[in-house]
């Protein structure tokens, strides 16, 4: 049975006041997300960066830039919840870690993306975008590299593996050729079949 927009709206309301992590978050919850009833591409990230927070609009970074250019798609198509879901591990920003951004919050994921997914179409395209997500959703692959998991490519697989596009990608990317040439131009054609339909 489809899900009525009311019961989608009504979650949505729910995930934006959202204090579960209240206590941990050193500038307090702003959940970020997206998703409706028809969103056909999920895309499973990390967790919000300080622009993020800032802003309240998912992948609003030069990292979100290198995931639209490799999912060859605009802004306009990304942000429209309509074809788009964008479900972070944790929707809100985590603080500082030695490092960078310290890793998403434990609450979120079991608390709400069962929640969301209930709501998307069954026949949905899942990236699992950094390692987070990766080891979340395909726990098998843990003792795997980055690398090996994102080598794994597979189009018929119910997830697909891709790496964190922040600049370290860059490095990553150079050192991976075949991602480029072998895993975007399959990956760009599976977004596009999602996205027309």
């Amino acid at each position: 049975m489809p899900t009525q927009p009311n019961q989608t709206e009504a979650l949505r309301i729910q995930i934006a006041v959202c204090t579960l992590c209240a206590a941990h978050l050193p500038l307090g919850p702003r959940p970020v997300t997206q998703f409706s009833s028809t969103s056909r591409l999920l895309i499973i990230g990390q967790a919000p960066g300080t622009k993020v927070h800032a802003s309240g609009v998912p992948w609003d970074d030069d990292s979100g830039d290198r995931l639209r250019d490799w999912l060859g798609i605009d802004k306009t198509a990304f942000y429209d919840a309509a074809q788009v879901a964008l479900m972070p591990m944790g929707f809100c920003y985590p603080g500082k870690a030695k490092g960078g951004d310290a890793p998403p919050r434990p609450e979120c994921a079991p608390q709400w993306h069962g929640l969301i997914q209930a709501i998307l179409p069954a026949d949905r395209l899942t990236l699992l975008v950094g390692t987070y997500a990766q080891t979340a959703y395909a726990p098998e692959t843990k003792k795997l590299s980055l690398t090996e998991r994102v080598r794994r490519f597979d189009r018929d697989a119910a997830f697909i593996a891709l790496p964190h596009p922040a600049w370290r990608s860059r490095l990553w990317m150079e050192r991976n050729a075949w991602f480029e040439t072998d895993v975007l131009p399959v990956l760009r054609t599976l977004v596009a079949s999602r996205l027309q339909q």
